[in-house]
């Protein structure tokens, strides 16, 4: 694929990982509209097939220990499980009434799905193929989080404006927060001592401190509210540095991108970013925020260092979920409107060897209303 359009993109082979032969990576594309997954190639950079799922896929989660693929379809109440070597659907669960999203425990044994229909979340037992426990949230639960450590599973409930914490290990409801208009989006530190919710029907993030399972002082003992954040209008995604250090929020009515601390828990102002900001991701070195325009069809480039602007790619109709490829060399961007991906180069070289961040590689086709993207890479036996 590289060397087919060299001349056109100035593609070098260097811009691109020297694969094993026994090396495959795949990205999975929910495809909303049409009832199906879109499966890409990445070694290859080109679509692979097309796989009927259940009605309305919505998520998609990536099993960290086997090459297993969780897809959400939100019009039947299942999850389809996805066979990665194969791409092959393998076994379907049934959950509850309209899940919206799906989180995997870091040891991949559980799963997580907050059933927006029903106001209840499902844990699942990934290997046993089925549900193992249901837990009661507020209206209209849209994510269901899980800690890195597994000590603690939060659910933001949308319509009812609330944040609700629990025990993963009792399936028993810890804490409940109220005052958070529209909880959308959330994300939880690395330290698994934080949370950080998008309150999307005004302007504001949560700031949550989360009981410690071992304790060092009275105030880890307990759950508590440490901060609502004045962001920009419409906050609706959260891009959390990999070293957990800064949140990037994408403040959709504002057009604007709001930089959170997360050691003080301090805005530390908000930068004007292109029409209608719908999602961030940080590049593995911490030093660039992605972040897809959804009325403006671009993808801007930001170095975090300097807040400054280095690049906006034009991409296709409706930008919004994007994921990077294993290696980071890649940035898959799904077109919601148009219906296809955009492959972007994070960085590659023009013919005179000068270093570019951000550069449109190809389109490839997906299907109609594309909205979540996950990638597994592995090693065939």
């Amino acid at each position: 694929m590289c060397a087919s359009i060299l001349l056109l993109a100035g593609c070098r082979q260097r811009d691109f990982p020297d694969y094993p032969s026994d090396y495959r990576e795949y990205a999975y594309v929910t495809n909303g509209g049409s009832n199906t997954v879109t499966v890409l190639d990445l070694v290859n950079v080109r679509r692979d097939r097309e796989l009927p799922v259940g009605t309305n896929p919505s998520g998609v989660a990536v099993s960290p220990i086997r090459n297993e693929i969780y897809v959400v379809n939100s019009g039947d109440g299942t999850i389809s499980v996805i066979d990665s070597q194969k791409n092959t659907v393998t076994a379907t669960i049934p959950v509850h009434r309209k899940p919206y999203f799906i989180d995997v425990s870091a040891d991949g044994h559980r799963g997580y799905v907050a059933n927006s229909g029903s106001n209840n979340v499902s844990i699942l037992d990934l290997e046993a193929r089925k549900e193992i426990g249901v837990v009661g949230t507020g209206e209209s639960p849209g994510m269901a989080r899980i800690a890195p450590d597994s000590s603690t599973l939060l659910v933001t409930n949308r319509a009812g404006g609330s944040v609700t914490l629990i025990d993963p290990h009792t399936l028993r409801v810890r804490s409940v927060f109220p005052g958070c208009t529209g909880a959308t989006d959330a994300v939880i530190l690395p330290t698994s001592s934080k949370a950080f919710i998008a309150c999307s029907g005004g302007h504001q993030v949560m700031v949550l401190a989360l009981a410690r399972p071992t304790p060092m002082n009275d105030l880890e003992k307990s759950d508590h509210l440490l901060d609502l954040l004045d962001v920009g209008q419409t906050p609706v995604d959260l891009a959390m540095k990999p070293d957990g250090g800064e949140i990037f929020v994408s403040n959709f009515d504002s057009n604007t991108v709001s930089e959170i601390a997360t050691g003080t828990n301090e805005v530390g102002g908000a930068s004007l970013i292109g029409a209608h900001p719908a999602r961030g991701i940080v590049s593995a070195d911490n030093s660039l925020l992605w972040v897809s325009n959804f009325s403006a069809n671009t993808v801007g480039a930001y170095s975090i260092d300097d807040g400054k602007r280095i690049n906006a790619v034009q991409v296709g109709d409706g930008p919004d979920a994007m994921a990077f490829s294993s290696a980071g060399h890649l940035l898959l961007v799904a077109n919601s409107r148009s219906g296809d991906v955009s492959v972007l180069r994070t960085t590659s070289y023009s013919p005179k060897g000068e270093l570019r961040v951000g550069s449109l590689f190809t389109m490839l086709p997906a299907a109609r209303g594309p909205n979540a993207i996950a990638v597994k890479a592995f090693k065939i036996p």
